[in-house]
């Protein structure tokens, strides 16, 4: 068994980074993948580098699009692979061989994953390492794991295309967390590869933007895993950050 893998990297003016997102995909010793760019008609040098590796990749295009996760939508549409793999620019996959093994470790189970997903390297934005992600992926997965945050990143979260649904574009900034969830729902089979699958990109985020995001994630968390709940375990947390705090300084 040889799964087939669509590697999706959605870009928007990002010249600097995207050069090593493509040739870590295109590196890969592994033949069964299909990689689809997804540019939102950049205006910087961006098309011309994906131009400039097109013979390696199954799909393309640089238009105008609705933000992120309507680009990632396109993506989805034109995949055809058995499962989807969302890799963006400045992000990488960590090795050259990653989806050899992936494959050859999926290959013994008695049916595919319908999730695959793995750990994830923090990098900055020249390609050093920083460290493991500081929130570790768990053991054992489920969707009730992500009622308490993003508990795999999402460049490490690998679903069967069968059970993909598209991006809800209600949310600007959450639209992957909520995602990750609904393909969570829908498996039966969540596989933990217990491999670094992806290099991600540590970059700024405004605190505005920050605050902007939290409140689209506690309205997901609302509305997957009850609102009485979710202000509960927000309360919980606070009273304990709070403390933590408290008790530092009091050491």
């Amino acid at each position: 068994m040889q799964p087939k893998f669509s590697i999706i990297t959605v870009t928007y003016n990002a010249e600097r980074f995207l050069k090593q997102t493509i040739l870590s995909v295109l590196s890969q010793s592994y033949p069964n993948i299909e990689y689809i760019i997804i540019d939102g008609n950049s205006t910087d040098g961006t098309r011309e580098i994906i131009e400039q590796f097109a013979a390696g990749l199954a799909y393309w295009s640089s238009e105008p699009d609705n933000g992120l996760y309507d680009a990632m939508n396109k993506g989805l549409q034109h995949a055809t692979g058995d499962y989807v793999w969302f890799i963006n620019a400045g992000d990488t996959l960590y090795s050259s061989d990653l989806v050899q093994h992936l494959a050859q470790n999926i290959s013994r189970k008695k049916r595919m994953p319908d999730v695959i997903y793995g750990e994830t390297m923090i990098v900055d934005e020249a390609g050093n390492t920083i460290g493991p992600r500081r929130l570790r992926a768990p053991r054992a997965l489920s969707w009730g794991s992500f009622r308490s945050g993003m508990r795999v990143c999402h460049q490490s979260f690998i679903a069967k295309r069968s059970i993909a649904p598209m991006y809800d574009t209600q949310y600007r900034l959450v639209a992957d967390y909520e995602w990750c969830i609904r393909c969570l729902k829908q498996s039966n089979f969540i596989y933990n590869s217990r491999l670094i699958l992806s290099n991600f990109m540590e970059g700024g985020i405004s605190e505005e933007r920050r605050k902007e995001s939290l409140k689209e994630r506690y309205r997901v968390m609302c509305r997957y895993y009850g609102t009485f709940p979710t202000m509960l375990f927000h309360i919980w947390f606070a009273i304990r950050f709070y403390y933590s705090k408290w008790f530092l300084k009091r050491v």
